[in-house]
């Protein structure tokens, strides 16, 4: 029997860390075998990816490499790690996956989807999460909370306009994949999201 691949979706202050612990243990206490990874990342190769992509030192990196840095990271993930557990029955929950590359390189970077699209094809085939969790907030909120957490990476020194296109992509592809998309309000106290969480999941666990 194959796992189940559900993705955590947001931008910067969303909580999807504190988030996905929530997750991770709904789903073990449903006696689900989970896998916890993230993107990018999730093996020695792609983590090193995943340095190069949030350092600092390669603010201006062209797009067009960030793009393919990301997608090179995401193809070992799969070979590796997420295709391997979901084959051995495994549930696979992830910190961000392709959804994340539409919204931070086509919306934010402004590269145009259909490029993504091609290396999403080439990476992935027809392969796609089966729940995405998009924790949602408003840019002003979700950067304000990033800022409290220390120095800040590649992407979290980016302008508010690149995060306002990021969100807003975020929200056009929950409105384009209804069938696998859910939008959580992450703007409110935590108990009140991880109980929308968990109405979620429940749901989810009796329809898997």
């Amino acid at each position: 029997m194959t796992g189940r691949f559900l993705t955590v979706e947001g931008i910067e202050g969303v909580g999807k860390t504190t988030n996905i612990e929530f997750i991770h243990r709904q789903l073990l206490a449903a006696g689900r075998e989970v896998l916890l990874t993230r993107e990018p990342g999730g093996t020695p190769l792609a983590e090193a990816i995943r340095g190069l992509l949030l350092d600092p030192e390669y603010t201006g990196m062209d797009a067009r490499c960030e793009l393919q840095l990301v997608f090179a990271a995401r193809a070992e993930h799969l070979a590796r790690v997420i295709r391997p557990a979901l084959a051995q029955g495994k549930w696979v929950l992830c910190d961000r996956f392709t959804d994340a590359t539409y919204a931070y390189q086509g919306g934010g970077r402004g590269i145009d989807t259909g490029i993504i699209a091609l290396l999403e094809t080439l990476v992935q085939g027809d392969f796609r999460p089966d729940l995405t969790l998009l924790l949602d907030v408003p840019v002003a909120l979700g950067l304000a909370r990033a800022g409290r957490r220390g120095a800040l990476d590649r992407f979290e020194q980016e302008q508010v306009e690149f995060f306002e296109r990021v969100r807003m992509c975020y929200l056009d592809l929950a409105r384009e994949h209804t069938a696998r998309y859910r939008i959580i309000d992450a703007a409110r106290p935590l108990d009140q999201v991880q109980h929308d969480l968990a109405g979620v999941l429940t749901t989810f666990l009796q329809q898997a």
